[in-house]
């Protein structure tokens, strides 16, 4: 079986990819790195939801480090930009490159992200970044695409899991 490393930001944008993912045959391997979520009270929260996902999902979750002070301290100089600008493309690229470094590093075959699902997200941004990084490791997958958007929330709801309100940062906070 194919296996792919699914970057996931949080654990109701999970949802459905997995479902998705596995449903095209992939075994599904979810990798929770986000260094840019803020506070860390936050960072606990979308963590736990993401477990309650991947019990319901059947799927094993690898933690990254939460390296938010590192994170802050490259992402500064942007922290006056709009959502969606240079810090978000810069954060989109932090996790994809530690991303396909663990997939390199734990032999998958592909890596792909939770990121697309959101309709706050570019998704043409997020694959000129991961071309830039791996493109023939990387699935460029829309999730959004479909009502894949609609549907997360729909499970989120069936399942009463915990919905942010903000992308993660402190500048989106």
């Amino acid at each position: 079986m194919t296996k792919v490393l699914l970057h996931i930001c949080c654990g109701v944008c999970a949802f459905y990819c997995i479902d998705y993912l596995k449903e095209k045959a992939f075994e599904v391997v979810g990798y929770f790195f986000n260094p840019n979520i803020y506070p860390e009270e936050e960072y606990k929260k979308r963590k736990d939801t993401l477990y309650t996902v991947a019990s319901l999902t059947s799927t094993k979750i690898i933690e990254g480090d939460y390296l938010n002070k590192e994170w802050e301290e490259l992402c500064k100089v942007y922290r006056e930009e709009p959502e969606g600008g240079k810090r978000c493309e810069l954060c989109y690229k932090i996790r994809l490159e530690e991303t396909a470094r663990k997939t390199k590093e734990l032999n998958f075959d592909y890596f792909t992200t939770t990121l697309t699902i959101s309709p706050h997200k570019k998704s043409k941004v997020i694959f000129d970044i991961a071309t830039s990084i791996d493109k023939n490791k990387f699935l460029f997958i829309d999730f959004k695409k479909n009502d894949g958007f609609k549907k997360t929330i729909e499970l989120a709801k069936k399942y009463s899991l915990y919905r942010q309100n903000y992308c993660g940062c402190r500048y989106s906070l």
